[in-house]
C-alpha cells in the first residue's frame, strides 16, 4: 500500500488548508487512518486519527480547529485545517494501520504556518 500526502503550503496565522491522503488501494480494511505531525527539532506526534467505523480522535491543540474525514470510494483520507496556528507549522503525515497491527507511512506534506 502507498500513500500520497498532498495539500500542504504556506498559509497565513487564521487560515485554513485541506489535506488529502490517497491511498493506492482499498482503505476500507484499515483498522485506523490518521494524520500526525513532526515539527523542526521535535518527535512525531498524533494529531488526528480516524477509525473503519468512523470514530474519531484529535490531539487537543487541534480540537475544535481541524476536523478528520474519510472517503472509502475515493480511498481517501483527509485533514481540514482551520485558524492556523504558527504552532502548527510541521510536516504532516499519513498512516494507515491495519488490524496485524502493520503500519504504513505516506510521504509528508509540509505545512507553513506565517505572515
Amino acid at each position: 500500500v502507498q500513500l500520497q500526502a498532498c495539500g500542504g503550503g504556506l498559509v497565513q496565522p487564521g487560515g485554513s488548508l485541506r489535506l488529502s491522503c490517497a491511498a493506492s488501494g482499498s482503505i476500507s480494511s484499515f483498522r485506523a487512518m490518521g494524520w500526525y505531525c513532526q515539527a523542526p527539532g521535535k518527535q512525531r506526534e498524533l494529531v488526528a486519527t480516524i477509525t473503519s467505523g468512523g470514530s474519531t480522535n484529535y490531539a487537543d491543540s487541534v480540537k475544535g480547529r481541524f476536523t478528520i474525514s474519510r472517503d472509502n470510494a475515493k480511498n481517501t483520507v483527509y485533514l481540514q485545517m482551520n485558524s492556523l496556528k504558527p504552532e502548527d507549522t510541521a510536516v504532516y503525515y499519513c498512516n494507515a494501520g491495519r488490524y496485524s497491527g502493520i503500519n504504513y507511512w505516506g510521504k509528508g506534506t509540509e505545512v507553513t504556518v506565517s505572515s
